[in-house]
């Protein structure tokens, strides 16, 4: 990977990483699938114009994959998010990293190096550490439905690599396009009162909402999936551990969430994990399509 490669794979946690606290602003008002439904409804408006219709061929996958990473993964991390720390749930999703490389080995036959699975075996020790602090209450059931959307997340992703190569913008778009419809459905079925939150929503709501759209929607997801378009998972995936780190520090500054001594560690843990799986690799773990 080339230093520009690299700034993207560095930059894409980041904007997810920060989200997570942005979310959580958000969702003091707002419903949390009505939430997520009307950020994929605005992404699609905006980029569909950009890109074009989509072509017959293109519509089981990209609606598969919108049924996972955007469905299943957003359902989950928005309901999650309402009782979970920002940090706490930064961390737990990060177990989307290991199910990708689990899946990609079996349906993309990109069998990952022994060096990437020791580092993301560490990677995921800081995550449990930080996880199980006792310090930090963490409530089970919405950490369950964060590592739900992990695995969601992983699927999307894994499909998106075995469809593909897709230009992003489009697979972005159309993505935003179908999922939109899921979630505003089962907005529609679950939850109710979203007139009204609407309506209540004041200037720091809108601002989040505004984020989680042009920087952790469009700006983050476009450039993975241009970074998936050109390099093996096992070779991009690790990158998003670092979005635990970036997490815990927006959730810190921004929401005032505690910091414990064992968060800590095990964010330095896991960015450790990530940074011997990344060491650079030589050729002869390049996949069998040249890409690495």
């Amino acid at each position: 990977m080339k230093a520009i490669h690299i700034a993207a794979a560095l930059l894409v946690p980041l904007l997810w990483g920060l989200q997570y606290a942005v979310i959580k602003a958000g969702l003091t008002v707002l419903p949390p699938l009505f939430f997520a439904g009307l950020r994929f409804a605005v992404i699609a408006a905006i980029l569909i114009p950009f890109v074009g219709r989509i072509r017959g061929p293109e519509i089981r996958p990209i609606f598969l994959i919108s049924c996972f990473m955007g469905g299943v993964n957003f359902a989950c991390a928005f309901v999650g998010l309402t009782r979970s720390p920002a940090g706490v749930a930064g961390i737990a999703n990060q177990l989307w990293t290991p199910f990708t490389l689990m899946l990609a080995w079996p349906m993309l036959g990109e069998k990952p190096s022994a060096r990437m699975v020791f580092g993301v075996g560490i990677a995921l020790c800081g995550v449990a550490l930080s996880i199980v602090d006792p310090r930090l209450k963490v409530p089970t059931v919405p950490t369950l439905f964060v590592i739900g959307s992990a695995l969601g997340l992983a699927i999307g992703n894994v499909l998106a690599k075995k469809f593909g190569p897709f230009d992003p913008v489009k697979l972005f778009a159309w993505m935003s396009f179908f999922t939109a419809f899921q979630l505003l459905g089962l907005s529609l079925i679950v939850e109710g009162g979203q007139i009204a939150a609407l309506q209540r929503a004041s200037s720091s709501e809108w601002l989040a909402f505004a984020f989680t759209v042009m920087l952790g929607g469009i700006a983050a997801f476009i450039t993975w999936f241009w970074l998936i378009g050109r390099f093996s998972m096992a070779r991009v995936a690790p990158y998003a551990l670092l979005q635990s780190f970036f997490a815990i520090s927006a959730g810190v500054v921004f929401r005032h969430e505690p910091i414990t001594p064992a968060l800590m560690l095990g964010a330095i843990i896991c960015v450790s994990g990530v940074a011997l799986s990344q060491w650079p690799i030589s050729a002869r773990f390049r996949t069998g399509n040249g890409t690495r």
